[in-house]
C-alpha cells in the first residue's frame, strides 16, 4: 500500500470501501500481444476451485503460464516490485480469455475460511491478499470489470493494470 501510494504511475481509486489502484501502460502493446498468444496456447474452460465450468458461474478460458519462462518471470517481478514483495510469495501468473457473451459472475478473490479449498491452498501459500489484473486489449463493447459495492466499472485498456486488496475489495465481476 505504501509503495503504491508513493508510486507516481499508480492512481488510487477514491473509495472508503475498497483499496483499488490503476496503473496505465503497465505493459507495452508488444508485451500484451505476446501474452495473448501465450494464453491461446494454454487456455481451457475456466473452473473455480469449488465450482465446475458447467455451472456457468465463470464462462471464460484460463491457463497458467510457465513460471520459469523468462518473459513471464520478468512480468511477475515487475508486479512483485510494485508492492516490494519477494518473488516467492505470489501465485503463478494466469491468463484469461473472454469471448463475446462470456463472464465471471460477482465473486471475491480469496478463499473462504472453512471452504473446501481453505486447507488445500491457505496452508501452503497463505491467504490471497492482493489481486493484480492486467488488460491485454481494448474492446469495442463489454469486457468491463465492475466492483458492485463501490459502484465503479473499469473498461479494458490494453496494458492497464488494476490491483486491489482482498480484505477491502468489494464483490466484482467481469462483464
Amino acid at each position: 500500500r505504501k509503495r503504491l501510494d508513493s508510486d507516481p504511475q499508480a492512481y488510487r481509486i477514491p473509495s472508503d470501501k475498497a483499496e483499488i489502484y490503476a496503473i496505465g501502460n503497465f505493459l507495452s502493446g508488444e508485451e500484451c500481444a505476446r501474452l495473448m498468444q501465450m494464453i491461446d496456447a494454454v487456455a481451457r474452460p475456466s473452473e473455480l476451485h469449488e465450482t465446475a465450468y458447467v455451472a456457468k458461474f465463470r464462462t471464460s478460458y484460463s491457463g497458467n503460464f510457465d513460471p520459469h519462462d523468462p518473459f513471464v518471470k520478468a512480468i511477475s517481478r515487475r508486479i512483485d516490485d510494485r508492492l516490494g514483495l519477494p518473488g516467492n510469495v505470489g501465485e503463478n501468473i494466469q491468463g484469461q480469455r473472454y469471448l463475446p457473451g462470456q463472464e465471471f459472475k460477482p465473486h471475491c478473490d480469496y478463499f473462504n475460511r472453512g471452504g473446501t479449498d481453505w486447507d488445500k491452498y491457505c496452508s501452503v501459500a497463505g491467504q490471497r491478499t492482493w489481486t493484480f489484473m492486467i488488460y491485454l486489449n481494448d474492446v469495442e463493447a463489454g469486457g468491463a470489470t465492475r466492483f458492485r459495492v463501490i459502484g465503479k466499472t473499469f473498461q479494458p485498456e490494453a496494458g492497464k493494470l488494476l490491483c486491489w486488496m482482498k480484505g477491502m475489495s468489494a464483490l466484482y465481476c467481469h462483464l
